[in-house]
Order: structure tokens, then C-alpha cells, then sequence
């Protein structure tokens, strides 16, 4: 079971601030743990939404939205995905995750499950995601 943990963007996040020497330790030596556990696949922090954009879809039609986005709490600042056995063994690690919030005060990470090529029904499609799946593990 695939799960994604994604760190919330903060006000500080948005505005660039970087995080402390003392917070990429923590963040480290987590994700160092999760390596060795054999259940880390990725993580990474994202820049601001300022350096970002969307694409908004309306039937056909797209339209371009260029950033910064104004709401924060909706913002995504990074995220980790790990591969666990279960979802207890994925709250477990969530659990220990560090504080992610810049001035170590209010933060918040939300934990998601992936789906999985299973989850849905056999067809033509499903079997092209699993050849392409194949074809990037190569």
C-alpha cells in the first residue's frame, strides 16, 4: 500500500522562507529511517506557488492560471511517499513525522492512500497504465 504524506504550506512557505539547518536535520534523519525501513519511494519540498501555475478545465476548454495562489491552507509545501504493509503501519510513520511548520510552531501534514492499478476494474485502459508502469521500473 502506497500512501502520500503531504505537508501543508504555511504563510512562511509561500513567502520563501527556507527551513532551518535544524528542521532539514530533523526532515533527514525521518526520511533516513524510512530508507532504511525499505518503505521510503519519494519525497521532496516544493517552491512557493508564486513559481507555480494551474490549468483549469472546463469541459474542453483550459485556461492558465499563473501563481501565487492566495489560499495558504490549501497550498501544498512538500510531501513523502512511503510503501507499507497496512494503513496502521502508515499512521505509525506518520505519526513520527517532524514538525514540518518553518518557526516550529503550527504545522500540518495530511496522509493519503494511492490508488492502486487493483483498485480498478480489468480493462483496456488499466492494462496500458500497467504496461507503462513496467516500462518505467526498467
Amino acid at each position: 500500500m502506497r500512501f502520500m504524506i503531504i505537508v501543508k504550506a504555511t504563510k512562511d512557505s509561500e513567502a520563501g522562507v527556507m527551513p532551518s539547518e535544524t528542521l532539514l536535520a530533523e526532515m533527514g534523519e525521518f526520511h533516513q529511517q524510512l530508507a532504511d525501513a525499505g518503505v521510503l519511494l519519494d519525497a521532496s519540498g516544493l517552491q512557493a506557488s508564486a513559481k507555480g501555475w494551474r490549468i483549469q478545465y472546463s469541459g474542453e476548454k483550459r485556461s492558465f492560471v499563473d501563481g501565487p495562489f492566495a489560499e495558504t491552507k490549501e497550498l501544498i509545501a512538500g510531501y513523502t511517499i512511503i510503501q507499507v504493509g497496512s494503513r496502521q503501519e502508515a499512521i505509525d510513520w506518520s505519526k513520527r513525522y517532524p514538525n514540518p511548520s518553518i518557526d516550529g510552531r503550527e504545522g500540518e501534514i495530511e496522509v493519503r492512500p494511492l490508488f492502486e492499478l487493483d483498485d480498478f476494474g480489468p480493462s483496456a485502459a488499466v492494462e496500458r497504465f500497467r504496461e507503462l508502469e513496467t516500462s518505467i521500473k526498467k
